[in-house]
């Protein structure tokens, strides 16, 4: 399995590796972006030992070192591009030469200004990287833009706002289509693409149909005619608004895009279909499955970031004993440097514990630490721990579960969840634990509401979840489970708001039921009848590796499987084209992995818009080993529980009061911006001011200068990821080499 944090790192040390000055040493300039991506999978340690001596700020003031040769690793900003003209303009001569490594395509614009200019003669050679997104797990990645949720839900607060709303959204929506074709152009992929469409509930948010957003209408005459295209252009384009939902307009986007860099790389994704089956990507988005992020899950990754308070999914404070049987603070990072953590993290918590305490036991035998009997229980687990200073890292390791393992049973216990988790299980199957449709739900469900000690934030859960189960509710019957819970006014706000995504809240008398969108499959495997829910993902990727999926559900983009076979192939390369970028390669060529043993299983690629459970990310990997594939999912953010019903308290607001945009959405005026006008704000940093001389008795010895200089600049932090040998280089672009 090609773990995604491994193929980045890979790339980035690629580039690294691939200047080689005649003096040995380099420099790296980066910027506040690029930085942490380059931090997400590197060492600063790891960095420098790649011969570089000084790791500098490009938007810092920084001293002229002529004598060495730099490596740009930037983001394609017209602010980054102007700064390096400016390091090599007016007599000035910032350092020896340039190697450019763009973390993403170089607009055209931007490349015609750097070859134009002064800075010219000093530049060595550019690539494009396409490597801008977040690998976050071995077989997850993100776009960490949790503001997009308000962008694709939030609902204009007036009919004059769709249209400003709407081009908001489809900047955004361009944005997240680059990033994800830096993830299918990073695995060499041009898959097929297909996307959801509800059958429940016209587009949401900006979509919506509304008359500042979609053509006039078509003269009265043409409705009687029958088929579409008699009916003419103006009554498509008019209905055609209807069918505008996100997940059709980001696939078609992203359809674009690599279309787009096929057309300038021939070699783009020619891969032997004997050697890997071309990939499908699916393009779905939160208002699919409402479910997945209201229930309680007990696997041991979504269970401990639905209680704890994990920051970002890998950081967690907890109270370490040390050597000398003191208690203090200690930050952990979840990642998947941590071994214990990759193989318990998707665990139901039961067999989670089971798992620390035999590997416990095991590494008691092992070191002959303890004789006797080894750890039965947590308690004996943290007593032991106690008495084995001389152990650090394994103390560590076995602390930190602990310490999960523990708080979450706690919290499990305290907050009544095995009652809770009964109800929401029920209302999630629409079975209860023997199968059968659930009787006296509600009279389980109105005593856990009236409960001081359920927390109000559960209480919202279960309330959503049976709103959902029954497909709406009578005004009367909500506002007094309302009052039963004796919520606050946000929190109705939270339960309100599932009507932006396409749910019924309330059921008048002659309301029928809605079919349900996508059927959860009968799980007749799971033992624990706390965790019977499985989210939709898991069936749709089943039945997509079956080739059962829906069509009309799930349509294809261009082309599907079937109709590629008769089709040319969108692989056979184009006749080859003579360029500037690629006609003098300047770049070292990694050797092609001949001997390596390659992983030649088809690949599957999941989109979520507007957030990924981790309970969907469980599903991934546990599909890839149940089906045989490489199964990669990603999405906007990862959420939390918590976090999604913080969000829908401010989503009728645009997000204001978020966490993730306090000040709500970007109000936009004039209509849309050129891609480069938005990129350029997104990642837009501001210059930072020259130091000030210091007074002539203050100067810094000489010695003690040249010290200085070669001690890196910038703070630059990163967890530690496994290093492993590089894969293959990315095939040459025509905008990816060439030498001034």
């Amino acid at each position: 399995m090609s773990s995604l944090i491994t193929i980045v790192r890979s790339k980035f040390l690629e580039a690294i590796r691939s200047v080689n000055p005649p003096g040995r040493w380099k420099i790296l300039v980066v910027d506040e972006f690029s930085q942490k991506l380059l931090g997400s999978v590197l060492k600063q340690f790891d960095i420098l030992e790649e011969n570089v001596t000084l790791i500098e700020n490009i938007a810092n003031y920084r001293d002229a070192q002529p004598e060495f040769e730099a490596l740009y690793l930037i983001m394609p900003t017209s602010q980054n591009v102007d700064r390096i003209i400016k390091d090599f303009s007016n007599g000035r001569r910032q350092y020896a030469g340039a190697h450019l490594f763009f973390v993403e395509g170089l607009d055209e614009s931007l490349f015609e200004r750097l070859t134009a200019s002064p800075a010219e003669p000093s530049l060595l050679g550019l690539k494009e990287m396409f490597i801008n997104f977040w690998a976050t797990e071995s077989q997850t990645f993100s776009l960490q833009d949790p503001g997009l949720f308000f962008s694709i839900y939030s609902p204009p607060r007036s009919e004059t706002s769709y249209k400003p709303a709407r081009d908001r959204l489809e900047e955004d929506l361009r944005f997240a289509s680059k990033l994800i074709s830096n993830v299918c152009i990073t695995l060499n992929e041009f898959p097929y693409i297909r996307y959801y469409v509800p059958s429940g509930h016209l587009p949401l948010g900006p979509l919506k149909p509304n008359a500042q957003t979609r053509p006039p209408p078509p003269a009265e005459n043409n409705g009687r005619w029958r088929t579409n295209l008699a009916r003419g252009a103006d009554a498509r384009a008019y209905e055609a608004v209807e069918s505008d939902f996100v997940t059709k307009l980001l696939a078609f986007m992203v359809q674009s895009n690599l279309e787009d860099h096929k057309k300038a790389n021939p070699d783009f994704a020619r891969t032997p279909e004997s050697v890997r089956p071309r990939s499908t990507l699916i393009i779905t988005d939160r208002s699919m499955d409402m479910i997945a992020p209201l229930i309680h899950e007990f696997t041991y990754q979504a269970m401990a970031n639905d209680l704890l308070p994990i920051e970002n999914g890998t950081r967690y404070t907890y109270k370490f004993q040390s050597s000398v049987g003191a208690y203090e603070d200690k930050t952990a990072v979840l990642s998947d440097s941590d071994t214990v953590w990759t193989e318990v993290r998707h665990m139901h918590m039961r067999e989670a514990i089971d798992k620390l305490m035999a590997d416990f036991n095991k590494f008691l035998e092992e070191n002959a630490v303890f004789k006797g009997e080894g750890a039965a229980n947590l308690n004996d687990m943290k007593e032991m721990l106690a008495n084995l200073p001389q152990y650090q890292e394994q103390r560590e390791k076995f602390s930190l579960h602990l310490n999960m393992a523990q708080e979450c049973m706690a919290i499990f216990e305290r907050d009544k969840l095995p009652l809770v988790a009964n109800v929401e299980q029920c209302c999630a199957t629409g079975l209860n634990a023997q199968g059968k449709p659930p009787k006296g739900l509600v009279e389980e469900m109105v005593p856990l509401l009236d409960s001081r000690e359920v927390i109000n934030a559960n209480k919202v859960r279960i309330i959503a979840l049976y709103i959902q189960y029954r497909d709406g509710v009578p005004d009367e019957d909500r506002r007094r489970l309302y009052q039963h819970a004796r919520l606050t006014l946000a929190e109705q706000d939270a339960i309100n708001a599932l009507l932006h995504f396409g749910i019924r809240i309330n059921r008048g008398p002659a309301d029928r039921d809605n079919k349900k969108k996508i059927k959860q499959k009968p799980n007749n495997d799971e033992e624990y009848e706390l965790s019977r829910f499985k989210p939709s993902l898991k069936t749709i990727v089943e039945d997509q590796v079956a080739d059962k999926l829906d069509k009309t559900m799930f349509p294809y983009v261009k082309e599907s499987p079937s109709t590629a076979a008769v089709a040319p192939s969108l692989r056979s390369p184009p006749p080859p084209t003579a360029s500037l970028r690629s006609q003098k390669p300047a770049w070292h060529r990694a050797p092609k992995p001949g001997a390596a043993t390659h992983d030649n299983r088809e690949r599957v690629f999941v989109f979520v818009a507007g957030g990924m459970t981790y309970s969907e990310q469980r599903e991934v990997y546990q599909l890839s080993n149940s089906l045989n594939r490489e199964i990669y999912i990603g999405s906007t953010h990862t959420l939390t529980p918590r976090q999604f019903i913080d969000d829908l308290k401010v989503l009728d607001l645009g997000g204001v009061g978020s966490r993730a945009i306090p000040n709500g959405l970007r109000e936009l005026t004039g209509g849309q911006r050129s891609y480069q006008e938005y990129y350029d704000e997104k990642y837009f940093t501001k210059d930072a001011a020259p130091p000030q001389k210091p007074p002539p008795n203050l100067s810094v010895p000489k010695d003690e200068k040249k010290a200085i200089k070669l001690s890196p600049t910038n703070s630059f932090s990163g967890s530690v990821n496994s290093m492993t040998p590089s894969t293959k280089e990315e095939k040459k672009k025509k905008k990816g080499l060439f030498r001034f």
